[in-house]
């Protein structure tokens, strides 16, 4: 009898051993699964974008499952735009816009209301022709999210004119920004602003200076109440990197100096293209973090894994917690 209830106690104290080794198991395995949060700038959707050299211009709807952006060769002699939709908490495989892949179309902007969808591209205005002409600003729209988008059609005039117009960006009054060249103003790219009035544009005129100078301004957001503007500028004096991203801020319909937006954000390399939505700063960079290992590379595989990094110095979508200098 004794040694049937050792034998008893011997398994009960199995069972409790086995149990306790489980949860301790499984508690470990949450800890590794579970997602830390990571500060700074960060790759988005990088199993996608790893796989191309040449993207940028991202847009995404206010349910964050569907996101618009150009996929260029890396010679910029194609430019398709594309789009990706986000199932079960993934982005999915990216595919060609269905009104994208004859023509150069690039720097897609969905409204903030998501029913419409801006670009710059050099299609033919007339559907009778097949060469293509400047760049102008177009778009395309939908009854509803679910529903297919339209035929491209051209903004006309006063929008786009002679010149090239690109990188449209509308606030949610539908007052549109853009970049354009006029020799007029004897500067580089500026951005411009037209008022939506009583159901059409009025003449695109540029912003002040504190957003505007002699070099090159362009691809601009516009906060959709209009409250702050985010732009690339090429080779400011207080440029970081050949072009930067800058932020200036509307008081009382003045744009304020534009400020660099720092090293945290901001590259020794390109970066541009920004794009802001949910407190997230979405922009496209050509930064790079490609190093040399000290006493050089003698593995294929290491060496082929240092080049084919994500921040490599290819054209690709960042992303970073934006909110703390969101007015």
């Amino acid at each position: 009898m004794k040694r049937t209830q050792s034998i008893l106690l011997f398994v009960l104290l199995l069972i409790i051993f086995a149990c306790q080794n489980t949860k301790e198991t499984t508690q470990e395995k949450t800890i590794e699964i579970t997602e830390i949060p990571k500060e700074g700038v960060q790759p988005f959707a990088e199993h996608i974008f790893s796989k191309f050299t040449n993207v940028r211009d991202f847009t995404i709807n206010t349910n964050e499952d569907e996101a618009y952006f150009s996929l260029q060769s890396p010679g910029r002699e194609l430019s398709v735009i594309m789009s990706i939709k986000r199932e079960n908490e993934v982005w999915q495989d990216p595919k060609i816009s269905s009104f994208s892949g004859k023509y150069t179309d690039l720097e897609p902007f969905l409204s903030p209301d998501n029913l419409k969808l801006y670009f710059a591209s050099n299609r033919p205005i007339s559907k009778d022709s097949t060469n293509a002409k400047d760049y102008d600003i177009w778009y395309v729209e939908r009854a509803s999210v679910s529903a297919e988008w339209s035929q491209p059609k051209n903004l006309g005039a006063p929008i786009n004119t002679e010149a090239d117009e690109f990188y449209p960006a509308v606030a949610s009054n539908h007052n549109l920004y853009f970049t354009c060249i006029k020799e007029e103003l004897e500067s580089a790219d500026d951005i411009f602003m037209s008022q939506w009035q009583n159901n059409s544009y009025s003449k695109p005129v540029p912003l002040g200076e504190g957003v505007n100078t002699k070099g090159a301004e362009f691809n601009a957001f516009i906060a959709p109440d209009e409250s702050y503007l985010i732009f690339g500028g090429w080779r400011r004096p207080d440029g970081i990197g050949a072009g930067d991203l800058y932020i200036s801020k509307n008081i009382n319909g003045t744009w304020s100096p534009a400020e660099n937006l720092g090293a945290e954000i901001n590259s020794k390399q390109t970066d541009f293209c920004p794009f802001v939505h949910n407190q997230t700063l979405y922009f496209t960079s050509r930064r790079s973090n490609v190093e040399q290992k000290e006493g050089g590379f003698t593995n294929v595989e290491e060496l082929i894994s240092e080049i084919n990094k994500y921040d490599n110095g290819s054209s690709r979508i960042y992303k970073v917690d934006f909110k703390a200098l969101i007015p």
